[in-house]
């Protein structure tokens, strides 16, 4: 139970600079294997996202956050199916973050500790290879030069999207 409040608590403080003085405690609305999805208010409007943590988490580094992927249906913004990451250090600036999933490889871009897809296009290929695939690496560079890997089992995830994507329709 711990280290569910531990993720739930990440969660928390992931979704922060998506409004958090207008959203309440996200609720979790279920769980599929190595993903579980949440919901929350935010101007009246609800929105779903889905979050995993890695199974492996590879660096030289002393000292990390909370590492998450997402995904996320926000009626605000009309985003459906935003991927995102959330790393536990802050990137080094301008740089770009690798995902791989089933020999498919997508380039994000950075701010911060978090890193996202530069459209929803490529949301879209990206959330389509991870329904198809077992495992999803993701590799990034600090601002102190650290390298990172993470690999996310995909394991439940396409479960896991069916149930965001029932709870936030169009």
């Amino acid at each position: 139970m711990t280290h569910f409040r531990s993720f739930l608590l990440g969660i928390v403080l992931a979704l922060g600079t998506a409004g958090a003085a207008q959203a309440q405690e996200p609720q979790t609305i279920g769980r599929n294997s190595d993903w579980i999805a949440y919901t929350y208010q935010s101007g009246g409007k609800t929105v779903c996202y889905m979050a995993s943590t890695p199974l492996k988490a590879e660096g030289n580094y002393s000292k990390r956050g909370h590492i998450y992927a997402l995904v996320t249906h926000h009626p605000d913004s009309q985003s459906r199916g935003e991927f995102s990451i959330v790393t536990g250090y802050t990137y080094k600036t301008d740089s770009e973050v690798e995902v791989e999933i089933g020999g498919q490889t997508f380039q994000l871009f950075t701010d911060n500790d978090r890193a996202w897809a530069p459209d929803a296009k490529t949301d879209s290929a990206i959330v389509n290879a991870m329904i198809k695939g077992a495992k999803m690496v993701v590799s990034g560079q600090s601002s102190r030069g650290t390298k990172t890997t993470d690999t996310y089992s995909l394991t439940g995830f396409t479960a896991t999207k069916k149930l965001i994507d029932q709870t936030c329709k169009k």
